[in-house]
């Protein structure tokens, strides 16, 4: 990515905050829309990376962007290697649309930050501190609170929940952060692109394109919403937002995300969790709020996309 103009005019933060707020808003709604395609998880995946491929393509030639990138093989090469683990980290995740709620499977999505600590302090020998700590057993019981897992659950029931594929995506999430690490030459575009591009190679001999002949008016216009609206669209009103917005901010705006996504489950669906789902999703963001806490003071705004995992 390129480095950040020092020289912002404060005049330039209201409109990066309003881009920033859309950005999370149409987020959140993606488990929604996913929900109207009427399309299995890898068709679905398939669209959002071609459109996202052929929007973003035309922004980076647009803005003139790709006249100043700095490429190298390394990075192009670690770059890709990010975009397969965030292309089935969409997979996972819209499969886990498919077998339980939004509100459950965002939820354990957003574990993602947590697994990033543990991930860490694994591969790069990073010390966790008391609040590292603290916040992965909370997650940990959050959990295992909403996802209703007790000592009769077998593994079958287990795993057609739902939750393994939320967890999954969380964890794929997770590793495309990490290997993110040191991606500082490319732009988001020319990352984008070429991680939306191998998306659609990946992808392509999976797909069936029989599931499209069926499709309604209304399961299309789901499907261009996902693929333009919350993938184009958003990624460019997200990059051009970050740049701007201090990582305090970010790190507020973020919970719109799951916000929007539990509200639409909630009042549009229909899903009503238990008392102890609730408790559990308490514990996961409680524990999510505490690694920002800690990231607040670490992280750059470019390392803070590791805390909007939905991207």
């Amino acid at each position: 990515m390129n480095k950040q103009n020092t020289n912002l005019k404060p005049t330039q933060h209201p409109v990066a905050t309003l881009k920033m707020i859309i950005s999370m808003i149409i987020f959140g709604s993606i488990g929604f829309f996913s929900e109207r395609t009427n399309l299995p998880s890898f068709e679905l995946v398939f669209v959002r990376c071609a459109c996202a491929t052929l929007f973003l393509v035309a922004c980076w030639l647009i803005s003139g962007q790709f006249k100043t990138e700095k490429w190298s093989i390394k990075e192009v090469i670690q770059t890709l290697l990010c975009g397969f683990f965030l292309v089935f980290n969409w997979v996972f995740l819209f499969k886990s649309f498919e077998e339980t709620s939004i509100t459950v499977a965002i939820s354990i999505y957003h574990l993602a930050p947590v697994l990033v600590l543990i991930l860490g302090s694994i591969i790069y020998r990073e010390k966790l501190t008391i609040i590292s700590v603290a916040s992965i057993i909370l997650c940990f019981l959050g959990t295992l609170l909403i996802s209703n897992i007790n000592m009769h659950t077998s593994f079958k029931e287990l795993f057609s929940s739902g939750m393994i594929w939320a967890i999954l995506a969380a964890l794929f999430y997770a590793f495309t952060t990490l290997l993110g690490k040191g991606i500082n030459n490319l732009s988001p575009y020319a990352t984008t692109f070429l991680q939306t591009a191998l998306g659609v190679v990946i992808l392509l001999p999976f797909v069936s394109f029989d599931k499209f002949t069926f499709l309604s008016q209304g399961n299309w216009i789901a499907v261009i919403a996902t693929g333009v609206i919350h993938t184009g669209i958003v990624y460019l009103l997200f990059f051009d937002s970050l740049r701007f917005l201090s990582t305090k901010l970010i790190s507020i705006l973020v919970f719109l995300d799951p916000g929007v996504a539990i509200l639409l489950d909630t009042v549009f669906t229909g899903f009503r969790p238990t008392i102890i789902q609730v408790l559990g999703m308490i514990f996961i963001f409680g524990g999510m709020i505490l690694t920002l806490f800690k990231s607040r003071k670490t992280l750059s705004s470019k390392e803070k996309l590791v805390n909007n995992p939905e991207m």
